[in-house]
């Protein structure tokens, strides 16, 4: 009797084996598949924020975007897509000694910047929709509010914040590739991302629309005022944004989820699992 399930240890074996394709990917397709995952993700942020951006309810608001959040990894595991913080996972295939470090801090490299450029353009078609004039611009204030809020984070909180989101990112991944049906991957997929929407941790890909979105939001008077009126986040705040305070938000958010999914899933796995020779 055929099983309806992979086991641990074949999701974690055929995950080394799509590791060395992964590390191996021609640049030009790289890119592209990077800015289709960044895409997606931002899709599911995007519209994420238009459900909740009316909620006064913290726990009823993040229920309600983790529910639909996760249609992002849905669609890269569907369609098609590099996503940064699953590809962490690579990492097994590097202890295994089947992928090189060199390639797989090439691969990070590529699809973080190209998750960032698919997630750039998700945010500039957001933006001229008129999508953030919702409820009255109320949205585009919402947008400024979730942009601040994670430019405020410390760096430990950030760290610790990205760690625990890709520990929920990557057993989705490999939860998803436990089932062997397409509804089996749509439960495993949806229920640890809506726990990390809920939780309230630091995705760096999504943040690659979060942030960027508020910024362009800001630059609408109105949608500033409402920020103002509505959270009390000043004009003066939003405009002290710079350079500086935008990494000092991605790069600890980024490190966190490395260590989450390289070293906290994809290590601990790779030991507990591993084939012995």
């Amino acid at each position: 009797m055929n099983k309806r399930y992979n086991t641990p240890g074949e999701v974690i074996e055929a995950n080394m084996t799509g590791a060395v394709a992964k590390a191996g990917l021609p640049l030009g397709r790289m890119i592209l598949l990077g800015i289709l995952a960044g895409a997606f993700i931002a899709l599911g942020a995007a519209t994420s924020n238009t459900a909740v951006h009316a909620v006064s309810n913290v726990g009823l608001a993040r229920t309600i975007a983790g529910c639909i959040f996760p249609v992002g990894l849905m669609m890269i595991v569907f369609v098609g897509g590099e996503l940064f913080t699953g590809n962490c996972l690579i990492f097994m295939a590097v202890l295994d000694k089947r992928v090189r470090i060199k390639s797989f801090l090439r691969n990070l490299a590529v699809v973080y910047f190209s998750n960032l450029l698919g997630a750039l353009v998700i945010a500039v078609l957001v933006t001229f929709s008129g999508n953030l004039d919702y409820s009255g611009g109320l949205l585009g204030a919402y947008t400024i509010k979730v942009m601040m809020g994670k430019l405020s984070l410390s760096p430990v909180q950030a760290v610790t914040s990205g760690i625990l989101c890709n520990i929920l990112v990557c057993a989705a991944i490999l939860m998803a590739a436990a089932a062997k049906d397409i509804a089996g991957k749509v439960w495993a997929i949806f229920f640890p991302i809506l726990a990390f929407v809920i939780g309230g941790f630091e995705h760096c890909v999504a943040n690659m629309f979060y942030i960027p979105a508020g910024l362009m939001a800001a630059q609408n008077p109105a949608y500033t005022e409402l920020a103002e009126s509505t959270y009390g986040i000043s004009a003066e705040a939003v405009g002290s944004v710079n350079i500086l305070s935008l990494l000092g938000s991605f790069v600890p958010v980024t490190i966190g989820n490395i260590l989450g999914g390289a070293l906290c899933v994809g290590t601990l796995c790779y030991i507990i699992y591993r084939k012995k020779a």
